[in-house]
């Protein structure tokens, strides 16, 4: 019997089946973004598609010939230099999505201008680049370029992909102009923006952690009025060094304000961190 849970199935076939549909999805999502969006108004903001949008507006070459040119040879130094970890979810994607570009070269551009070009191309690969990564893949490219770099020079990844998109956005300011550059830096920020968005989520939670001495009470409170679970942690004042007590847990942004009038209504001189919890799994929040 297949078990549910949440958007994902016990079954691995079910499993596999839904990856590549993210896969897919997310590729074609990415593809017509960039064909509609950012190609049209010259917003190359970064990876190989930023590469293949410079090639077409100087040499015109198509975009799709140009995505395929760089993501197959970089795929197999991927697997040369860094393993066959990628496996065929990765090469989908790697083929799909200039395969998707192909096909939608001839669809109408949504806005000629660049900033909404820039803004909502931004938004699209985002968001099919986050869809692509839930079915555990990647679409290659200069991602794969950037990993390469990371093993062989000990920069970190993050340095790494922001030099690589970096050198793309450098190179459209040179070949368009300074505007045109301004732009893809608009276009590279908001797509990993969206990323973030789809990888988390958009709902935030707070975690907070309380120090008091009335803890029996507010762990009470907390476990009833709340009907949040509740973590007690061991702690030692610096400066007394006597026992504290922390309680720790995690509350919905609605329920913040709730828990602090508790916190407040039994001991007002209770200590209180609060910080954003991004994504939070488990009983009461997301399954994992």
């Amino acid at each position: 019997m297949r078990k549910r849970r949440g958007m994902a199935y016990s079954h691995p076939v079910v499993n596999k089946l839904v990856e590549v549909a993210y896969i897919l999805l997310g590729s074609a999502i990415v593809a017509i973004s960039f064909n509609v969006l950012l190609l049209p108004n010259k917003v190359a903001s970064g990876g190989v598609s930023g590469i293949s949008t410079i090639l077409h507006s100087l040499l015109g070459w198509e975009p799709a010939y140009v995505q395929w040119a760089f993501n197959v040879p970089l795929f197999i130094a991927g697997i040369i230099f860094l393993g066959a970890q990628f496996g065929a979810k990765t090469l989908l994607g790697t083929v799909f999505l200039p395969f998707v570009v192909f096909l939608t070269k001839h669809w109408e551009p949504f806005t000629t201008d660049p900033l909404l070009g820039a803004l909502f191309g931004g938004i699209g690969v985002g968001l099919g680049l986050g869809i692509v990564f839930r079915g555990q893949a990647s679409t290659g490219g200069t991602d794969l370029a950037a990993q390469i770099i990371n093993k062989y020079t000990g920069l970190s990844l993050g340095t790494c992909v922001a030099i690589i998109d970096g050198l793309i956005v450098l190179s459209a300011a040179i070949c368009f102009d300074i505007e045109r550059g301004l732009y893809a830096l608009i276009g590279l920020y908001v797509t990993s923006k969206t990323i973030d968005l789809v990888q988390i989520g958009i709902g935030r939670s707070k975690m907070a952690m309380v120090i008091t001495e009335n803890e029996i009470e507010v762990r009470q409170g907390i476990l009833h009025e709340i009907n949040r679970g509740v973590t007690k942690l061991s702690g030692m004042g610096g400066y007394t060094d006597d026992e504290r007590p922390i309680l720790m847990c995690v509350v919905d942004q609605t329920e913040f304000i709730k828990l602090k009038q508790l916190v407040k209504a039994i001991d007002p001189k209770a200590f209180v961190i609060v910080m954003d919890a991004s994504e939070v799994l488990g009983e009461g929040f997301k399954r994992a």
